[in-house]
């Protein structure tokens, strides 16, 4: 068998060789791109790590070829050698341009690469290759320490000039040691190596004082306002503490330093929080200083890759600078105190809604009822072959507002047999809107429609539409390139079916078709702009008589758009009703709209403005999604914790703390709620594409996100995305900032390693992994987020990992070393995980494994009593998501459901039940920890005593009970059971009958009831239920719907008007 393994490895490796043969010799004989340059770059090193030299290289291309002759083609080989020397050199730069600087550091990584994966023990340099990346990580972490160079100073230049000339001997020396192992190839003899370090140490020495007389040059030098994140320090004072505890032996030489820059920054930390809460702008170049300082610090501590001398050099500098900020900052605090300075009111003034409720007003919509009403009698009136209808207008007039009024209209819901509703935006995807339709127009499930291609997909849709009437509204069309990629998908059987565009352009519709009904939005009245502005600011009371001039001159200066309209209200609606501060606005508003062509985005941009400076940065980062993208909440705020843009606040975790953040900006009408969970909370977030216009804009101004080429986002300061799957590594991501990474990389070789060690967020869940299970993330230290599209065959060295996102498509292993990731919280699997084999093993040996943070599993399947004994060493979980199946209970000999209940602390747990092969029911009854708020249940059969227990959770606050039956076919509900639950969702559950008082569920405040095609009605005593708010009825009787009804009237009869029903009437049956 060993034989057999080596045979393989050799075959493998021997695979591998052509390959890169076959691509090395096309690179040499081609004209060479960037991108292909830096597959040339991994190539080289690839060979240089098998000791391959050029003569073997072209033994291998000649055997590769079957082509000998190729050999004796001297005119053909020494062009080749021109070309393979020319990497190994990097032409005059002229000058010290941050492109310029960038090509360097492309090409110091480079070779440092060469120098660490040479084999030098079959030189006669043996031994000395340490020297060689000592000095050269001392060049890059000069080079990528923007703050210390002041290019426009001749001194930089200088050191500049003098580091190329120094790199390309550098270059030049590597290229003879390792590339020319062939005689005919030596040339005359090159600098030797005593004679390049002595070099080194000349520029080390010039690199150090032009350094120190930077520092003292820039600490007088104006700080570029740009946005700031205040809750940075927090993120540098965790990693600090960390090194200082964990890692002491790797500072020995620079402990004290470490210690002193941490008690300093503690100490501007309390500064930040405080300044955070008073909102003084006068102290907003400190506030600058100290971000700038913070990344400064950052970029030095934690790069494993500086030097020792290199960290002794400038961690003096940050303490002096340190020291400077300390003093403005105990100068401008006693002036403060003495009243030099004045508190400006504005600031103070606004509303917090860190302590109120952001008031979100979804539903008040002025100036489409006339509109909304011809459109409808255009839909269900003639003709009866399928008709293409159009809404178009401007952005900002409120298309898709109007169009989900008509989408929710009962008259639509009676008219047609099924409705979907799809967004195609600039760069939509067709499988992506097969799904969305799908989806909704179809009983298939969720995970087989996920699972379909798009053939099958088309094929399903076309069958599921064909000889029913459908009405399909298709948002933010662009052009007519989607239409007709789908048009094929949408039968035309004569029976009155209609899709409805929404789309900035009126001849979008008419190239659909001819006979295309088009509706102009217009935009709206003076009157109307006033009446939705007061009715979004002051709800449902009314507008103070001092306001209303000023309030009208506002809505009359958002002429006449609705999205204008709604985020200056909530500008307003987020600060004290005085009049004076209304006045402020309105001058603003007016200044701005005067100056520029563009009066929306003005408008828009002022929105920006009034944002508290805690909620600039979390703003600008919806810039790194695409247009029309809706966002997972949970992935938003995992992406902003990770980023370190969520303060710290004491019994509070970061999650809540981040969701409120959220809220304020949609209250703020600056973000949509996209969907919303069943406890009332959002599920999933977008934003209007006017308003991601404008925070791109905005983003790219302040160095927060920049785009390149369409193709790649990166930012100096923050942030890389990724939006395309073309090479755009001819420019490589780098810099002193580079936070995240986000999108779709094809190649580890595009990154310079040295530099993007200070990833945090590392999103590369639609790319292909096998260039990172052979290379691992041994360089991403610090990183907090990683999304993947498979689990990594080792995350080694990922020490503050947080949050694990996999998108995996088939069943995912869990290895043993994510179990003893101490910091790791949330794991996620999209197709699902199981635990490894190995870790079944440690466990049926009752080993014990490391007791590890995690609070966050989706999904786990759990098939067997090891799986138990696993999961009791995540004892910190709140939410789970599984999957269960009967286990074998080895002590007591037989089959029982998996017992959860030591998970103490687990809040939210989400269970299916996959059938095996034991048909009989279990023994066993189920059982669930006593503290869980949320409990969703799918496929079980449960019985009477199961659903009492269930009842008799005194925590239970939402119930899903999903593809369940109930002993019997009926439901009798108990004293004392559901006290606390305000949610109850029954989809597909077998049951005919249901009994229950209003004492039994007293707090519920939404009833959903879905294709319970047996039920007959709802329980009348529910309408002596104060606290109920909303009953939705889709695919039952029409009894239930009637009973419904019912509640209601006796709700409204209590005095309770507020109880809304929603009945999905189209879907109803006798």
């Amino acid at each position: 068998m060993g034989d057999m393994a080596s045979s393989k490895n050799s075959m493998k490796e021997i695979l591998e060789v052509r390959s890169d043969m076959g691509r090395l010799e096309t690179l040499i004989h081609n004209t060479l791109s960037g991108g292909e340059t830096i597959e040339f770059n991994s190539i080289i090193t690839k060979l240089i790590s098998k000791n391959e030299g050029l003569y073997q290289v072209y033994v291998l291309i000649a055997i590769f070829r079957n082509d000998w002759e190729f050999m004796y083609d001297v005119e053909r080989y020494m062009y080749s050698i021109e070309i393979l020397r020319s990497f190994f050199s990097i032409p005059k730069l002229q000058s010290a341009t941050p492109s310029n600087i960038h090509k360097l550091e492309v090409f110091i990584d480079f070779l440092l690469e060469v120098v660490a994966k040479s084999d030098w023990s079959a030189t006669y340099l043996q031994g000395q290759n340490q020297f060689f990346q000592t000095d050269l990580k001392l060049l890059i972490a000069y080079l990528g320490d923007r703050p210390s160079q002041a290019i426009e100073l001749e001194e930089t230049k200088s050191v500049f000039t003098d580091i190329e000339a120094l790199v390309n001997e550098v270059g030049s020396f590597l290229y003879l040691v390792f590339f020319t192992g062939y005689p005919v190839y030596l040339v005359e003899i090159d600098p030797s190596l005593s004679d390049l370090l002595i070099k080194f140490e000349i520029l080390n020495t010039k690199i150090e004082k032009h350094c120190t007389t930077v520092s003292k040059i820039q600490t007088d030098m104006p700080t570029k306002t740009v946005v700031v994140s205040l809750f940075i320090v927090d993120s540098l004072l965790d990693d600090l503490k960390d090194i200082m505890n964990n890692k002491a032996d790797t500072i020995v030489e620079v402990k004290d330093q470490f210690k002193t820059i941490y008690e300093e920054l503690l100490f501007l930390r309390t500064f930040l929080k405080d300044i955070d809460l008073q909102q003084h702008p006068e102290f907003q170049e400190l506030v600058i200083r100290i971000r700038d300082i913070v990344y400064e610090v950052e970029y030095i501590v934690i790069n494993s890759n500086v030097p020792v001398r290199y960290h002794i050099l400038r961690l003096s500098h940050f303490m002096e600078k340190i020291k400077l900020i300390r003093m403005a900052l105990e100068e401008m605090m006693q002036s403060y105190d003495t009243g030099v300075l004045q508190v400006e009111k504005y600031p103070s003034e606004q509303v917090s809604l860190q302590a109120a409720k952001p008031p979100i007003l979804e539903d008040i919509v002025v100036g489409f009822k006339d509109e909304a009403t011809k459109i409808i009698g255009q839909l269900i009136g003639p003709p009866e072959h399928l008709q293409i209808l159009s809404i178009y207008g401007m952005p900002g007039l409120g298309k898709t507002t109007l169009a989900k009024m008509i989408y929710n209209n009962p008259n639509i819901d009676l008219r047609f047999d099924k409705r979907a509703w799809c967004v195609v935006s600039q760069t939509y995807q067709r499988k992506n809107i097969l799904i969305d339709i799908l989806r909704t127009v179809s009983d298939f499930s969720g995970d087989r429609i996920l699972n379909m291609d798009e053939e099958h997909l088309a094929e399903a849709l076309y069958k599921t539409l064909k000889g029913v009437r459908y009405f399909i509204i298709m948002d933010d069309i662009w052009n007519i390139d989607a239409w007709d990629d789908l048009k094929r998908y949408f039968p035309d059987d004569s029976c009155g079916s209609r899709i409805l565009f929404t789309t900035r352009l009126r001849d979008v519709g008419l190239q659909a078709s001819p006979q295309c009904v088009l509706n102009e939005l217009p935009l709206l009245s003076e009157v109307e702009c006033w009446d939705l502005l007061q009715r979004k600011v002051f709800q449902k009371e009314h507008c103070p008589p001092q306001l209303i001039d000023i309030g009208k001159q506002i809505a009359t200066n958002c002429h006449g758009l609705p999205l204008a309209v709604v985020v200056m209200a909530a500008v307003l609606a987020n600060m004290e009703k005085k009049e004076n501060l209304w006045q402020e606005v309105a001058g603003s508003l007016s200044s701005q709209i005067s100056d520029g062509n563009n009066k929306c985005m003005d408008i828009l941009e002022l929105s920006y403005k009034h944002l508290p400076v805690h909620l600039k940065p979390c703003f600008l980062y919806f810039g790194v999604f695409q247009e029309d993208t809706e966002i997972p909440v949970t992935k938003l705020i995992a992406l902003w914790i990770a980023e370190g843009l969520i303060e710290k606040q004491e019994k509070k975790n970061l999650e809540d703390v981040a969701h409120d953040y959220l809220m304020d900006l949609i209250g703020r009408s600056l973000i949509l709620i996209a969907k919303r969970k069943s406890d009332g909370r959002v599920k999933a977030c977008n934003m209007h594409d006017l308003l991601h216009d404008m925070c791109l804009r905005i983003a790219e101004q302040e160095n927060f996100l920049k785009m390149i080429q369409d193709q790649l986002s990166i930012c100096e300061k923050h942030h890389v995305n990724i939006h395309s799957y073309s090479n755009a590594f001819c420019s490589r991501p780098s810099g002193l900032h580079v936070r995240p990474l986000l999108g779709h990389s094809l190649d580890p070789s595009a990154f310079i390693s040295c530099i993007l060690e200070h990833l945090r967020v590392f999103d590369m869940s639609t790319t292909n992994m096998k260039y990172y299970d052979q290379i691992g993330f041994p360089l991403f230290v610090h990183l907090r987020y990683l999304a993947v599209s498979c689990t990594p065959s080792s995350l080694a060295g990922l020490d503050n990992l947080e949050f694990l996102w996999v998108d995996n498509k088939e069943v995912a292993q869990i290895p043993e070393f994510l179990l003893s990731m101490m910091k790791l919280r949330y794991l996620h699997f999209c197709g699902g995980a199981q635990f490894m084999e190995s870790c079944h093993m440690r466990a049926s040996e009752d080993e014990s494994f490391q007791v590890n943070n995690l609070e966050n599993i989706s999904f786990l399947f759990i098939y067997e009593e090891n799986d138990e004994k696993i999961l009791r060493y995540s004892p910190h979980l709140r939410r789970l998501k599984c999957v269960f199946k009967l286990i074998w209970d080895s002590s007591k000999k037989k089959h029982r459901y998996p017992n959860l209940n030591f998970l103490n602390n687990l809040e939210s747990l989400s269970v299916s039940f996959n059938r095996n092969y034991v048909t009989n029911r279990s023994p066993c009854l189920m059982s669930f920890p006593s503290n869980i708020k949320k409990l969703n249940l799918c496929k079980f059969d449960l019985s009477w005593e199961e659903i009492s227990m269930i009842g008799r959770l005194l925590s239970l606050e939402i119930l899903k009970l999903q593809d369940v039956s109930l002993e019997g076919n009926q439901w009798d509900t108990s004293e004392g059971e559901f006290l606390e639950l305000k949610f109850l969702e029954l989809d597909r559950v077998q049951i005919s009958r249901w009994n229950a008082s209003s004492d039994h569920f007293p707090k519920l405040e939404r009833l959903v009831l879905r294709k319970c095609r047996h039920l007959k009605n709802i329980p009348f005593s529910l309408g002596e239920i104060p606290t109920l708010e909303m009953i939705e009825v889709h695919g039952c009787r029409n009894s239930v719907a009637d009973s419904a009804m019912q509640v209601q009237e006796q709700q409204i009869e209590s005095g309770n008007d507020e109880l809304k029903i929603i009945i999905s009437r189209s879907s109803l049956f006798r």
